[in-house]
C-alpha cells in the first residue's frame, strides 16, 4: 500500500503523486481510492486500491536506476513487425507491461519508424503516450523538470 506523498507510476498514464486516499461509496460497497496528481500531464486520476496491483502500480524508479536507463537507451534493439495490427497490439502489450525498457522500446522503434515511413495516427498517438509515460517517470526519478530530461 502506498501513502500520501509517494511518487508511483500506472503503466498506462506515467508517473504521479498520491495527493490523498479517499473512501468512496460504490453501489452498496465502500472503496478506498489513490488520488493521483500527474503533474506532466496535467492530470487528476482516481485509482481503486483494491486492483492497483493488478493494474500494475508500482513505485517510481530510483534516480540511480533511471541513469541506468538513460545510459541503455541508445542500446535497446527494436524489432518490429511490418503488420501493423500485430505492431500496434506488441506495442501496446509493452507499454501495459509497466516496464520502462519496454516503453523505452516502444518510444525508439516508433521514432525509428515515422523517421524512414511515418506513422499512423494510431501509431501517432501511441508514441506520445509513450513518450509521456518514460518522460514522467524519468523526470519524478531525477527530481528533474520535462525539459532537462
Amino acid at each position: 500500500m502506498f501513502h500520501i506523498g509517494d511518487k508511483i507510476v500506472h503503466p498506462m498514464h506515467g508517473a504521479g503523486i498520491v495527493e490523498n486516499i479517499v473512501h468512496k461509496q460504490v453501489g452498496n460497497q465502500s472503496q478506498a481510492y489513490y488520488v493521483l496528481n500527474m503533474p506532466l500531464a496535467g492530470m487528476v486520476i482516481m485509482l481503486p486500491i483494491q486492483s492497483s496491483k493488478e493494474i500494475g502500480v508500482r513505485p517510481v524508479i530510483d534516480p540511480m536506476q533511471a541513469d541506468e536507463l538513460m545510459d541503455k537507451l541508445g542500446d535497446i534493439e527494436v524489432d518490429m513487425t511490418q503488420n501493423w495490427n500485430r505492431r500496434y497490439r506488441e506495442n501496446m502489450d509493452r507499454i501495459k507491461s509497466g516496464d520502462l525498457i519496454e516503453v523505452a522500446r516502444v518510444v525508439k522503434g516508433l521514432m525509428v519508424r515515422e523517421r524512414e515511413r511515418g506513422l499512423s495516427t494510431g501509431e501517432r498517438k501511441m508514441l506520445h503516450s509513450a513518450k509521456q509515460i518514460l518522460i514522467s517517470e524519468l523526470v519524478m526519478a531525477k527530481s528533474s523538470n520535462y525539459e532537462e530530461v
